[in-house]
């Protein structure tokens, strides 16, 4: 790269940074990368590194010694996090989304990839102080999703599938209880899809009792691999019993009338779970 003068590095380096998420990067790299000096680099980090804080775009945690550097942590701020719950909540209130037998249509909100982009930073920014290895999905639907916040948190995905693909290897399969229909179903996930210890996040684009989560949990101790958290687009409220207890959810499904075509939605424990990253927590990102 030629060597650019401060404004364009900062501009370069911006969006270098955004385009890594917790990723760690030396001082070495930036210097190498824009012919400059590491004083040079490092004045322009605590730049971007104001701004970041200042307009809730994330932090940039600092890390000394020889083999340290710089990591950006996205974080998603207080009002537009509220925002994008309330806006969830109205899409899904939408009438026409009502389906035969109380479903509601979401592939509009799981297709797009601004919503995806938006609701994957939330995902990333309430566990982003979990040490996690990947991110494990279901197909299909919650695909987009996984990738959404797989994409915050820099890490490969791993989907779970109710059938075998011989184009995947050996696979691991469980059979488990359908929390809602109470029926045995399968799932497998392949082999060389998840390494065994991993620290991973399960996502899903809608939980009504958890048992697709649930037979998810049981289908990575076949790994040895630790859940760190479990992440729902969408959670149904009138459920007897729920199989997983601790969960995050964007938004809540309060009703869903279909002889009468209404539906209610509010929000999820999302807002909750990000306040809980507390002004402590956040200082030592500063």
């Amino acid at each position: 790269m030629k060597k650019l003068k401060r404004s364009e590095r900062l501009v370069d380096m911006t969006h270098y940074l955004l385009k890594h998420p917790h990723q760690l990067i030396s001082l070495s790299f930036f210097s190498e990368r824009y012919q400059a000096a590491k004083s040079s680099i490092s004045e322009d980090l605590t730049i971007v590194k104001e701004i970041f804080a200042s307009e809730g775009i994330g932090y940039l945690l600092t890390i000394a010694g020889a083999s340290g550097g710089v990591k950006y942590i996205p974080m998603a701020g207080e009002e537009e996090s509220v925002q994008l719950v309330e806006d969830l909540c109205r899409m899904l209130e939408n009438k026409e989304r009502l389906l035969p037998g109380g479903y509601l249509y979401m592939m509009d909100i799981l297709g797009s990839p601004q919503w995806m982009n938006h609701v994957g930073r939330l995902f990333a920014s309430v566990f982003a102080k979990q040490e996690i290895d990947a991110v494990l999905t279901v197909a299909t639907k919650g695909i987009t999703l996984a990738y959404a916040v797989a994409s915050h948190l820099h890490v490969p995905v791993s989907i779970v599938r109710r059938d075998h693909r011989v184009t995947e290897g050996s696979m691991v399969s469980i059979n488990y209880v359908s929390g809602s229909t109470k029926r045995i179903q399968t799932m497998s996930l392949a082999r060389r899809s998840l390494q065994e210890g991993s620290r991973v996040l399960i996502v899903d684009d809608f939980m009504k009792a958890g048992g697709t989560a649930r037979g998810m949990i049981n289908l990575l101790k076949e790994f040895q691999a630790e859940v760190v958290g479990i992440g729902v687009l969408v959670e149904a409220e009138d459920v007897e019993e729920r199989l997983v207890d601790d969960y995050v959810s964007i938004a809540r499904l309060e009703e869903v009338n279909e002889k009468e075509k209404r539906v209610q939605a509010g929000p999820g424990n999302v807002l909750h779970q990000l306040k809980e990253v507390s002004y402590d927590e956040k200082r030592s990102y500063e």
